[in-house]
């Protein structure tokens, strides 16, 4: 995965500047108004934002859960520490990732991470591929359809951060890419338990299944927790092994679009959770993956603060189509085999 990690706040465009701007009438007005308390000055909607994260801090707040609020928050309220949520939310998830590490084995890690090699080099090169067709279809700028289906076949909106500077993308188009993404993140994240409940698969196949269909690190890991600590553990290693093929993805795009002197980002904190998890072969501190487990939590909610309707209205219908369509089909097919294979 890239760095900074997935999802990435959308760039300070005019769309990321009025995610945090719901029309303001009716009862909004009176969270937004200005009190002072205590010498200070604060909004209503600083004081729910505030009740809402101390929330997400306690055992009963699951990342769906966190999700939720935070969504319902950016569409009610809005986010009042935009800028702040925006620069914590990457760094967050870095060590939440790494953090998790701590409870895993190393030999299970492999084993799971060389079950899953051959699903990701496969529907990796399929939705680029997919993508570019689909894309030509709608009609779409092939920056906006390269980074769409970067974010879908690797990782989300780490992908996109990465790949957008080799293709010198403009900030409409890396708006566009992350917002669809974003949306199908949340979706997921909610969708794909109750699925895998009702299809009676095992933990080893959710987490391989969540790996491979769900774009960013912060909704696969959130959807594979829900699931169980098996298929978190198999959802991480393999997502985590899945986003390194941003290195060469974005060489190849290099060469593809013709671009020169451009710099490819490494996922750093990757080689940190594979520390912890060496560390962890040798059991350690099991608080350490309960911090981890907040930690994310907090990341998801940060997350869904920051899709205001703002954000959702940006993405336009055709960007949204060839998310859907590639999304659809990345999780339908790998469902397929994992089903008949695993």
């Amino acid at each position: 995965m890239s760095h900074p990690v997935l999802p990435p706040p959308a760039p300070d465009t005019a769309v990321a500047k009025a995610a945090d701007q719901p029309e303001i009438t009716g009862f909004r007005r009176h969270f937004h108004a200005p009190r002072v308390v205590l010498g200070r000055e604060f909004t209503g909607r600083q004081v729910v934002f505030g009740l809402l994260l101390v929330f997400c801090l306690t055992p009963w707040a699951s990342p769906p859960v966190a999700l939720a609020l935070g969504l319902v928050l950016a569409q009610v309220l809005g986010n009042p520490f935009a800028a702040q949520t925006k620069r914590l939310t990457a760094k967050l998830l870095q060590y939440s990732v790494v953090g998790l590490g701590f409870g895993m084995n190393a030999h299970a890690a492999m084993a799971a991470g060389k079950e899953g090699i051959l699903f990701t080099v496969v529907s990796i090169f399929g939705t680029l591929i997919l993508g570019y067709f689909v894309g030509k279809w709608l009609g779409l700028g092939r920056h906006v359809v390269h980074l769409i289906s970067c974010g879908t076949a690797i990782c989300g909106g780490s992908a996109i951060a990465a790949v957008g500077p080799v293709l010198r993308a403009k900030d409409e188009e890396m708006s566009v890419a992350l917002g669809t993404v974003f949306v199908l993140n949340a979706i997921a994240l909610f969708a794909f338990p109750p699925i895998g409940h009702a299809l009676a698969m095992t933990q080893n196949q959710f987490g391989l299944w969540c790996a491979i269909a769900i774009h960013d690190t912060s909704s696969v890991v959130g959807a594979a927790a829900a699931y169980g600590d098996q298929a978190l553990q198999v959802a991480t290693t393999v997502k985590l092994a899945r986003a390194l093929w941003i290195i060469p993805i974005s060489i190849g795009t290099a060469m593809l679009f013709k671009q020169q002197d451009v710099k490819v980002k490494l996922p750093y904190f990757i080689f940190g959770f594979i520390l912890a998890m060496l560390v962890n072969t040798f059991p350690l501190a099991p608080w350490l993956v309960a911090l981890a487990k907040i930690g994310l939590t907090v990341t998801l909610f940060f997350i869904g603060a920051g899709l205001s309707a703002a954000v959702l209205k940006a993405v336009g219908a055709r960007p949204f189509v060839l998310g859907v369509v590639l999304w659809v089909v990345i999780s339908t097919a790998s469902l397929y085999v994992i089903l008949h294979t695993v």
